[in-house]
């Protein structure tokens, strides 16, 4: 048939081979050889509220363009959770596949000058990536905790000590950079913040070393509402209504460097430090929202998104990229920022706030598109976690978890073939509050461990019960407690916490 035109029979072969290799890959499974492993980038925004997106949320008063033909043209989860109601556990968490609390850190964050959170021999997403061949990346804020070097290397370091006090950076020699961090952790490159924008140092670390190593004392900032930050040191150079679009173009740099060699496929951490306070948008976003500076600092977040997705389409990469957009917890969203803007329910439907075990602190938007595999519209109400990042690679990857990986970490990668896929990922999930209280999810049923919101919503009072149980599936605001009406159901889940607690892993194992 094509014996004169053997360039023709080549050409017309090779599509049939791949448009076969692709029909196998859609429907056989996602990691079985036939086609080439995907592009993964994991965007994390800080403090992002599951009804600040305007395709989650119809009554949000922030546009969100891009995140919203993001969604439309993949995969949204509704049921979605961090692994905490604050930054520090629930990133620890993302990393590793294990809850935070199982590590040092059994309540709050960490702070700019703490040591290295995850542990030296803990297996990493980025480990594994590394496994399977992939160039990787971080680009972003950190807040893990850094080893930084010492003035004297003779002194020991009292990791309590610089937990608990953020500004002691005693014996820290800031101007060397540090001695342990991301490129120890299986990122092969690193562009990062220490902590949070309003957290001291306020400098950049490429690779370990201060971009700016000319270090000056930054004066604090308290007013207005969002526009705070902490005194400290910082590089001369670091301006901090520009660590978004930096961290923008950080991230643009590394795709299209990884993209240079396209037979190595990358992995990009991108945690974004926005919309966390200071809310500091730019000139081009402000009275973008109707919802203020903060409205306005989304909008910024989405635009630096959209940025990026700009650029795997001008390289022709965005076919068999994998994108996941999420946030590290819920807004932090006040009764008193409602006052002002009552039309905006940053976390949407959800009680409470950023610190809360109430839906409102962990549960977060969560968006995934993959042209090559995912079906574009899609939306699932299947329960996952944040700490499920390291399962779903590794069976996107080939890759099989050794027992002393992933803790907590199930995998959700056949929810990308079918959405409606009834099989559940995970038989039960675990929330932790930013003072240490414990919540377990199981099917409808979630039961809280202690009174009140375990953050900054409420403390709870002497006139409620022990404890607290909410029918989820029915009341996902959590206004009815029947903890008092199911003791058995309370009494069951409350074993089960504890069991998983003591156990070490609820993956099994």
């Amino acid at each position: 048939m094509f014996r004169n035109y053997p360039n023709l029979s080549y050409t017309v072969l090779m599509l049939l081979l791949v448009s076969s290799a692709l029909l196998v890959f859609r429907k056989k499974g996602l990691a079985e050889g036939t086609t080439r492993q995907p592009n993964v980038i994991y965007i994390l925004a800080d403090d992002l509220g599951s009804g600040d997106l305007s395709c989650l949320n119809s009554d949000s008063q922030i546009n969100t363009p891009h995140l919203d033909e993001l969604a439309s043209n993949g995969l949204v989860f509704t049921d979605a959770h961090s692994g905490s109601a604050v930054c520090t556990p629930t990133r620890y968490g993302i990393l590793t596949g294990r809850y935070a609390f199982r590590s040092r850190l059994k309540k709050g964050v960490l702070g700019g000058y703490s040591p290295m959170l995850i542990e030296n021999n803990r297996f990493t997403v980025a480990d594994l990536m590394k496994k399977a061949g992939y160039r990787t990346g971080v680009v972003g804020k950190w807040h893990l905790g850094l080893d930084w070097a010492k003035t004297d290397a003779s002194k020991a370091t009292n990791h309590a000590e610089y937990d608990a006090d953020w500004t002691k950076s005693e014996n820290l020699a800031l101007e060397k950079g540090i001695t342990a961090g991301p490129n120890d952790l299986g990122f092969d490159h690193s562009f990062i913040i220490p902590a949070s924008l309003d957290i001291p140092p306020y400098i950049y670390l490429r690779n370990g070393k201060p971009a700016d190593p000319h270090l000056t004392d930054i004066a604090g900032n308290k007013t207005p509402r969002g526009v705070f930050w902490r005194d400290g040191k910082g590089s001369q150079r670091f301006d901090l209504q520009k660590t978004l679009d930096v961290f923008g173009q950080e991230a643009r740099d590394f795709i299209v460097g990884a993209a240079q060699n396209r037979s190595k496929p990358f992995f990009l951490y991108l945690p974004l430090s926005s919309p966390h306070t200071p809310w500091l948008p730019s000139e081009a976003h402000k009275g973008s929202s109707k919802a203020g500076i903060y409205g306005d600092f989304v909008h910024h977040t989405d635009a630096v998104v959209g940025a990026v997705m700009h650029t795997l389409d001008s390289l022709g990469i965005a076919e068999n990229t994998l994108v996941i957009f999420t946030s590290d917890n819920g807004a932090d969203w006040k009764p008193g920022d409602t006052e002002i803007y009552p039309a905006h329910r940053a976390n949407y439907i959800y009680r409470g706030e950023k610190s809360d075990i109430w839906e409102g602190g962990h549960r977060v938007p969560f968006i995934l598109r993959w042209p090559a595999v995912v079906k574009k519209g899609g939306k699932t109400t299947q329960t996952i976690c944040l700490t499920d990042l390291m399962a779903t690679l590794a069976s996107i990857t080939g890759q099989k978890l050794d027992r002393n990986a992933g803790h907590d970490s199930f995998n959700f990668a056949p929810l990308l073939r079918s959405a409606s896929d009834p099989a559940p990922v995970r038989p039960s999930i675990i929330h932790h509050s930013i003072d240490g209280m414990f919540a377990i999810r199981r099917g409808k049923w979630k039961y809280i461990d202690g009174k009140g919101s375990g953050g900054w919503s409420s403390k709870g009072d002497a006139s409620e019960p022990e404890g607290q149980l909410y029918d989820i599936e029915n009341d996902p605001s959590e206004t009815a407690n029947l903890f008092e009406n199911q003791p058995e159901i309370a009494k069951e889940l409350k074993t089960l916490l504890e069991k998983q607690k003591a156990q070490g892993y609820t993956r099994p194992l």
